[in-house]
């Protein structure tokens, strides 16, 4: 989902805003790390679990509408942030930034809902690969709007992520008319362009989460989180499909839905403290076989070949962005980085 690819940046942002108590908190478990040095690693991979069981539940809650679940979800997120930003004294909503903040949380919020309405209207892992692409897509926004450089890499990764997304999708208009069987219960046509225009929202939102790097991390979850909920409430007043869930089961996927999400979120928080942003991101695509895994075992759909293939291609670009961060992030006299010098131009 896209909230989560984002926590990439905002760990990278707390460092520089004056408060660095969970950096100090981890500098004094350095011995645990050094006994276990893939802790970063293996704490990515979990988050990933839990990310993936959110979509689970998403995907399961059909008689709630995802609008409604987006708003449990963002729940999750503003809940455990409030402790921190009263803990660490941060102006809650500081002036000269109020308008990106308020612009990067409504671009967050609607790229979540998309990518619940995907989950909802396509097979559990083709909207999973399709959402999981962001990070390719940052690039491209950030050459638009920040002026970075994009260079053959990135270009490689995007174009890489579009021929997979097309074999995903498995658009008439190309494939001609015959429709793989497993995507006869769904609106393909919607959920493809929900999940893909997800894409486009989540790249808006880690260009804006750059700008606001001065920030610090809880500042922008808290805002974050609630201008979500009450942009999702609105919406679903004005639709219509307010309602509560029902008790029992419904209940409980719900309040597991916001709980998982917080543990993934704090596992990925704590991962990109012990690890470089690159492995992480390479850890991080365990989401993608996590998706296929469920969609076997609770929904019982076999994925297509051209899904198959769609999601190699997709997953092939994101493992190139996350080795090209790892060497990049490397030091230059590094044996590793001239390994990967051919990443690191």
């Amino acid at each position: 989902m896209t909230e989560h690819v984002e926590l990439q940046h905002l760990v990278d942002l707390s460092t520089g805003s004056g408060d660095e108590t969970l950096p100090n908190l981890l500098e004094n478990k350095r011995p645990l790390i050094k006994r276990c040095p893939y802790l970063g690693l293996l704490l990515a991979t979990l988050s990933s679990l839990f990310f993936s069981l959110c979509s689970v539940i998403v995907k399961s809650l059909v008689n709630i509408d995802p609008m409604q679940l987006a708003m449990f979800r963002f729940i999750g997120v503003l809940l455990p942030t409030i402790p921190i930003v009263i803990y660490t004294e941060q102006p809650i909503f500081p002036q000269g930034k109020r308008i990106l903040l308020i612009l990067r949380s409504v671009v967050g919020t609607v790229g979540l809902m998309l990518s619940f309405y995907a989950f909802r209207n396509m097979p559990l892992a083709d909207a999973s690969v399709i959402v999981f692409s962001v990070p390719v897509f940052v690039a491209l926004f950030a050459r638009v709007f920040l002026k970075e450089p994009c260079g053959i890499w990135n270009t490689i990764s995007i174009i890489l992520t579009l021929l997979g997304v097309i074999l995903i999708t498995h658009p008439p208009f190309l494939f001609g008319s015959e429709q793989v069987e497993i995507n006869q219960n769904y609106n393909s046509l919607r959920g493809a362009v929900a999940a893909f225009v997800s894409t486009i929202f989540g790249a808006n939102a880690y260009v804006l989460l750059r700008v606001l790097k001065g920030l610090h991390f809880s500042v922008i979850m808290t805002n974050f989180g609630a201008i979500a909920i009450l942009q999702t409430l609105f919406y679903s007043f004005i639709f219509g499909i307010l309602c509560m869930p029902n008790c029992g089961t419904e209940r409980f996927l719900v309040v597991c839905l916001a709980l998982f999400s917080y543990l993934g979120q704090i596992l990925l928080t704590m991962s990109l403290q012990m690890e470089q942003a690159g492995p992480v991101a390479i850890a991080r695509s365990a989401d993608i076989v996590f998706a296929f895994l469920w969609q076997v075992m609770f929904f019982d759909e076999i994925p297509s070949k051209y899904s198959v293939c769609g999601a190699v291609l997709v997953l092939s670009s994101v493992l190139l962005v996350g080795i090209r961060k790892w060497a990049l992030a490397l030091p230059a006299e590094s044996h590793l980085r001239k390994m990967l010098g051919v990443f690191a131009q």
